[in-house]
């Protein structure tokens, strides 16, 4: 058995930033007692936006045009660039020292440590004043919220499907005459669709990545629809490891299973993100766990519209769950309720429920350049906007205009994402990216070892993500 070793490096780095920061800003504050303003000599509301691109080009010309019409458009503001871009082990060091910008992007993997960190701004107040009201997703929203508070701006969102290769699938007799796909009902269903596809085509017949986390990204929606609770947070606020159980073995179980039952995986058991992408995109394997815009991923391989499909996500013995990611914009929790509001201001320039002219051009023109790139359109990705707001209507009619697909190949995955049967989960709340890597050891292990122990693995995995990571949080 290969037990699996992680070092703490990340919660080392963050105790450091947290003790330099702090002696800094005592330091700061001893030394002079001045406090930021939130006002210029011109009483003009103050702003810092981050993420603003460094060197010369196209980003930084756009970046510089859009501060010019906004401020134009906006004169009680002025934008001052913050080049600092998110970084979870340089971000505490900036929050303590009140070295955030005023926005900074976020995501939903870190939201639930920075709201309970109370380093995001409540912008409820800001966003019920300007019409927020109802317009976002509700499934999203409540991913941002606490307390009757919200604490992040989302700006853009997706939820797993299952990706296939049109061409194996109707090989494998797999694909109706109308260009639908058939649908694995739940992952055991998916292991004979993938041995189908191997037997007819030669080609592996599902594709599983083990590298550099995203094998652990991948398994914990599977391990979910087992059963499988990763952790949990008790009254005092401690986070507890909770998978040291027979379901998580059976999930892993399953995905030794893949390799050592039912033959269906590439015979490279190493494989990252970009990897998986590449061995998709040359049509080397009929299925992979995927969200609609990976079509813009595997174009660059060569895999035409035509060849690419996707379908709904595949429930599990005990639930039907699927992964929610995505990008969000915080605003500094230091924030005057003024800053707060031109901080909204600042980022519905470029998103907002509100159908205008200048959202209208964007989206056609971006569209219109995915299909000269060769991508696939027709995929209708999961919205931070609720469904019957102007934008999404708008969007969809765009997409059935320029569609280069039979809409049949994605209709199972837009129908999944409209009207979700399953649950939407996002990813775990504290220390992901250190489970997904004590995770991909774990996938490792038992692709490489007939003989791996799921039990013994699960067993220690669970050890080291609370001795190594969850014993060390601050909070």
């Amino acid at each position: 058995m290969k037990k699996v070793v992680v070092f703490n490096r990340k919660r080392v780095e963050r105790v450091v930033a947290l003790t330099v920061a702090l002696f800094v800003t005592a330091n700061v504050l001893g030394g002079c007692g001045k406090k930021v303003s939130d006002k210029d000599e011109q009483g003009r509301t103050i702003i810092s936006v981050g993420s603003w691109p460094q060197k010369e080009g196209t980003a930084l010309d756009r970046m510089n045009v859009r501060k010019e019409a906004f401020e134009k458009a906006n004169p009680d503001v002025v934008v001052e660039p913050d080049l600092w871009t998110f970084d979870i082990q340089t971000f505490y060091a900036k929050a303590t020292g009140g070295k955030l910008p005023g926005i900074y992007n976020t995501a939903f993997t870190e939201i639930p440590e920075i709201i309970n960190s109370g380093y995001s701004a409540d912008i409820s107040k800001v966003l019920k004043k300007r019409g927020y009201d109802g317009k976002f997703n509700k499934q999203i929203l409540d991913l941002v919220s606490k307390d009757g508070g919200v604490y992040s701006f989302p700006y853009d969102a997706y939820v797993l499907g299952m990706a296939y290769n049109t061409e194996l699938f109707a090989a494998a007799g797999l694909l109706e005459e109308d260009g639908t796909p058939k649908q694995p009902k739940d992952w055991y269903e998916l292991a004979d669709f993938a041995v189908k596809i191997k037997e007819t085509t030669g080609k592996p017949g599902f594709l599983l990545p083990t590298m550099k986390n995203v094998g652990g990204w991948i398994f914990t929606p599977i391990a979910w629809s087992f059963g499988v609770d990763f952790m949990e947070q008790n009254e005092d606020g401690q986070w507890k490891a909770t998978f040291d159980t027979p379901e998580a073995v059976e999930a892993l179980q399953y995905v030794k299973d893949l390799k050592w039952k039912y033959d269906v995986l590439p015979a490279n058991n190493l494989i990252d993100g970009n990897e998986m992408y590449k061995v998709f995109g040359v049509g080397d394997a009929g299925m992979m766990c995927a969200a609609g815009l990976i079509a813009e991923y595997v174009a660059q391989y060569g895999m035409e519209p035509k060849q690419f499909g996707i379908m709904a996500y595949p429930a599990g013995p005990k639930r039907h769950v699927t992964l929610l990611g995505g990008g969000l914009m915080s605003i500094n929790n230091k924030y005057t309720e003024d800053q707060i509001d031109a901080s909204v201001r600042w980022i519905e320039t470029e998103y907002s429920f509100n159908l205008t002219d200048e959202y209208k051009t964007t989206l056609e023109n971006s569209i219109k350049n995915s299909l000269e790139a060769g991508h696939l359109i027709g995929v209708k990705n999961m919205s931070v906007w609720s469904s019957d707001t102007e934008t999404i209507k708008y969007r969809n009619e765009l997409i059935d205009k320029y569609a280069n697909i039979n809409p049949n190949q994605v209709r199972l995955y837009n129908e999944f994402v409209e009207d979700c049967p399953a649950d939407i989960q996002a990813e775990e709340a504290v220390c992901a990216q250190e489970l997904y890597g004590i995770l991909d050891g774990c996938i490792q292990e038992v692709l490489a070892n007939k003989d791996a122990d799921c039990a013994a693995l699960i067993k220690n995995a669970n050890h080291d993500l609370q001795v190594n990571y969850l014993d060390n949080l601050t909070y």
